[in-house]
């Protein structure tokens, strides 16, 4: 933070322009004409001193200098940098927080990069559209401290899906440990943006935000995405597994049941890289082929065991019976062997 940084303060309303200090701990800020001493600590920089870049949706401000000072500034310089014993390994993060969260349909939004580490970051953020990556804001961030991006509204939702930072990390003026480059690209799930619980309680902003992390620790943090092929090939080595795990119990005289256990971890050897949608599907899969193999035999009764959880598997079994099997009966296992996790159909 230096002199000229227009600020804002963390723990009330208002902010404005770091005229000089007091001390390691205290700015002076002219908020609307009046020299306001604050804690360095409970103000973010938003809009760096000679900063050339163009806040978007924010209409630049004329800033009236005082007539008379009231105390004596002093050269400008950098704040001396105060280090963590955690942040030689670089942390490092996007922010998004409501401008107003009590009106979520039709507020604003602003993005922060975050950087939370002893390395000054300097990072170029970048959005994707359909002729390439187009720079939305670009510059150097000091250790531990984190800075304002952009402002956006709901309409530029579209145009932020595809997000990638990069940065090189450095110190200044000590020797320092040499870290690699930074790419991160995210895509951000923008239903969220429009939902109160996706902001939650974070280490960084006293308001509730959404936080895409780009590095933890020094690691490069990768999008979760499985694809069809690798998707393909999980299920191809389930099948052809000497030992399944799923398969029908031995047949007794006296009950003829046949117990099918529909738990993920029960089908795959591995749910590595699978969205819930893509466990969903596999599940059923395995339902229609066990109904597929036994729907002439009459009077067969089948013990699905799908768990109690959140009920969206069995719902999805209960539709699939009312819409495909319909020459069965439908009933709840027993609750004694199976709890509420399991539901029984009868071949007609």
């Amino acid at each position: 933070m230096k002199i000229g940084d227009k600020v804002r303060f963390l723990n009330t309303t208002g902010g404005g322009i770091v005229k000089g200090f007091q001390g390691k701990d205290v700015v002076i800020v002219d908020d609307d004409g009046f020299d306001t001493p604050v804690l360095i600590r409970e103000c973010i920089v938003i809009e760096p001193a000679h900063d050339t870049q163009v806040r978007q949706s924010v209409k630049p401000q004329n800033v009236t200098e005082p007539t008379q000072k009231t105390y004596q500034e002093k050269p400008e310089e950098d704040t001396p940098v105060i280090e963590t014993k955690e942040g030689d390994l670089i942390t490092a993060c996007l922010a998004y927080l409501p401008l107003d969260e009590k009106s979520l349909s039709t507020t604003a939004y602003e993005c922060y990069l975050v950087n939370d580490s002893n390395y000054f970051l300097s990072y170029n953020y970048m959005s994707r559209n359909d002729h390439g990556w187009v720079s939305r804001a670009a510059g150097l961030i000091e250790p531990n401290t984190k800075i304002f991006l952009e402002e956006f509204n709901k309409t530029d939702l579209n145009d932020l899906e595809k997000i990638c930072v990069q940065f090189i990390a450095f110190k200044k003026d000590k020797p320092f440990s040499l870290k690699n480059p930074c790419s991160a690209e995210i895509r951000l799930d923008t239903v969220k943006f429009y939902k109160l619980h996706s902001f939650r309680d974070n280490d960084y902003f006293d308001e509730n935000a959404i936080i895409y992390y780009l590095m933890k620790k020094d690691l490069v943090e990768k999008e979760l995405t499985i694809e069809p092929e690798v998707l393909a090939v999980a299920m191809r080595e389930k099948q052809q597994s000497e030992r399944p795990r799923i398969q029908p119990a031995k047949k007794k005289e006296t009950s003829p049941i046949l117990e099918i256990d529909l738990h993920i971890d029960e089908l795959v050897d591995s749910t590595a890289g699978l969205e819930a949608s893509d466990i969903l599907d596999y599940q059923l899969s395995k339902f229609r082929e066990i109904m597929d193999e036994n729907k002439s035999n009459k009077g067969q009764k089948i013990v699905f065991i799908h768990g109690k959880g959140e009920g969206v598997l069995k719902k999805a079994i209960l539709d699939e019976l009312k819409n495909k099997y319909k020459h069965t009966y439908i009933q709840d296992a027993s609750f004694r062997e199976y709890g509420f996790g399991a539901t029984m159909v009868t071949i007609k």
